[in-house]
């Protein structure tokens, strides 16, 4: 209905142009008689606007549709109008209509970019999403998988070489199929150490359902489509490990190893026979884990985030004669198993150091793993229930091994650990430290 500050006419261009707002209105309307509901509006400062007018669930509602400059002509607006009101007669709201719209596009263009993702970019961002969560181990797990070749090393003059899975990197997320995971595994597995290429192949079985479920990237793979069974059987299979010190061994193998020039990479292998622990794990021992006060470390413990055992007397000598350092910025360096000259102040890689060890007493090819192996099997000399062994090295709690799992308390792990360093001692033909010595040396 026309008003004061309002009139029904048949809207033209002259019309709308000579349109203004009454003195002393806040706005003034001029409605079409060709398109109810549909009107220009005009404000005190000139500023003029289609709108369109109606009624919405038994409630009044009035849209701006644009500013009158928006349409080249009448007739397209009128359309627009018919257009609106054929929505509010089926029950919709343009606005909610139009969010719909913009949150489609939004869709299509979030759809377009991820559309465009990457095996690497996904694989960055789910690093960063899960590392927190990682020992450093298994990170740098991931960081080798996926390496980019001809880089410079931190030590020496050749260049990385790639990841296992670096091949897949620039692939679209997509578009990766059962095929490529099958080519990868035969190409890889023909130049790469069998259980290298089945670890990336767990690292990469993992990302791909983390991915599935990623909202960013859900419907992006599909990793039962991915891992099927033929991908599997190319998967290479890890050959049962058996390198293990043998009791007559034992005294050759501490002849030798105590006989390395470095004192710190010495401690750090008997250190890895004497306690069990997984290579990683004693390398990452820092001074604050060490409590020679109650003979205890805590080590950082893949299944269950850390773990404490007993410091037996001979581990604790060896350890209280390692050297206290500095690292570069002055302050104190907190690893027990120290370098001067790294970067990061950590024992440098000590494979090379023990296969020397090793080749020197002419004996067999043993792996810093096969270190942890030999405490378990010397064990079983002392009669070492099976339970304490597996708390001792971080095994996981097996019913089957035990009828039922019991978390010892230290000094029982103690009373039995002692025994078994005793024992390869005095097989390995090894002086056990006296009761009363001296308890912390420091070196400087």
């Amino acid at each position: 209905m026309a008003t004061a500050n309002s009139t029904r006419v048949r809207l033209t261009r002259g019309r709308i142009d000579s349109l203004a707002c009454r003195e002393g209105a806040r706005q003034t309307f001029l409605w079409d008689t060709d398109a109810p509901g549909l009107g220009v509006r005009v404000t005190p400062s000139g500023a003029k606007s289609f709108v369109f007018q109606s009624r919405l669930h038994s409630r009044s509602l009035r849209i701006t549709i644009d500013a009158v400059t928006a349409f080249a002509s009448i007739d397209d607006v009128r359309a627009e109008a018919r257009r609106l009101g054929d929505m509010i007669r089926a029950g919709i709201h343009p606005a909610d209509a139009r969010a719909e719209q913009a949150k489609a596009a939004e869709q299509a263009r979030a759809e377009k970019v991820r559309a465009k993702v990457t095996v690497g970019e996904a694989w960055d961002a789910y690093v960063a999403d899960q590392s927190s969560n990682w020992s450093e181990g298994h990170l740098q797990s991931h960081a080798q998988a996926m390496n980019a070749p001809g880089k410079a090393r931190r030590r020496g003059k050749k260049k990385t070489v790639a990841g296992v899975l670096y091949p897949l990197r620039r692939k679209l997320l997509q578009d990766l199929t059962a095929e490529d995971l099958s080519e990868l595994l035969v190409r890889q597995s023909s130049t790469r150490r069998p259980t290298t290429t089945a670890l990336a192949f767990r690292l990469l079985r993992t990302f791909l359902n983390w991915a599935n479920e990623h909202p960013e990237y859900c419907g992006l793979v599909d990793p039962a489509a991915l891992l099927t069974k033929d991908v599997r059987r190319k998967v290479p299979r890890k050959k049962p490990k058996d390198d293990c010190l043998q009791r007559e061994q034992l005294p050759a193998w501490f002849a030798a190893v105590r006989a390395i020039g470095d004192p710190v990479r010495a401690a750090y292998l008997q250190g890895l026979l004497l306690t069990g622990a997984r290579p990683g794990e004693l390398a990452a021992l820092r001074w604050k884990d060490v409590d020679f006060s109650w003979s205890a470390l805590t080590l950082r413990d893949k299944a269950e985030g850390e773990r404490t055992i007993p410091l037996t007397p001979y581990l604790a000598e060896l350890l209280q004669a390692l050297p206290r350092r500095e690292l570069a910025n002055g302050k104190p360096n907190p690893w027990v198993f120290s370098s001067p000259t790294t970067q990061h102040g950590r024992m440098g890689e000590p494979n090379h150091a023990h296969s020397r060890a090793v080749a020197a007493a002419g004996l067999p090819h043993l792996t810093l793993h096969g270190l942890r192996r030999s405490f378990g099997t010397l064990s079983e000399w002392v009669g070492c229930p099976v339970g304490v062994v597996a708390q001792i090295q971080g095994h996981k709690p097996s019913a089957i091994a035990e009828k039922h799992y019991r978390r010892r308390p230290l000094d029982l792990l103690r009373m039995w650990h002692v025994k078994i360093e005793d024992w390869i001692l005095e097989a390995g033909g090894v002086e056990k430290p006296e009761a009363g010595a001296p308890t912390l040396r420091l070196v400087m």
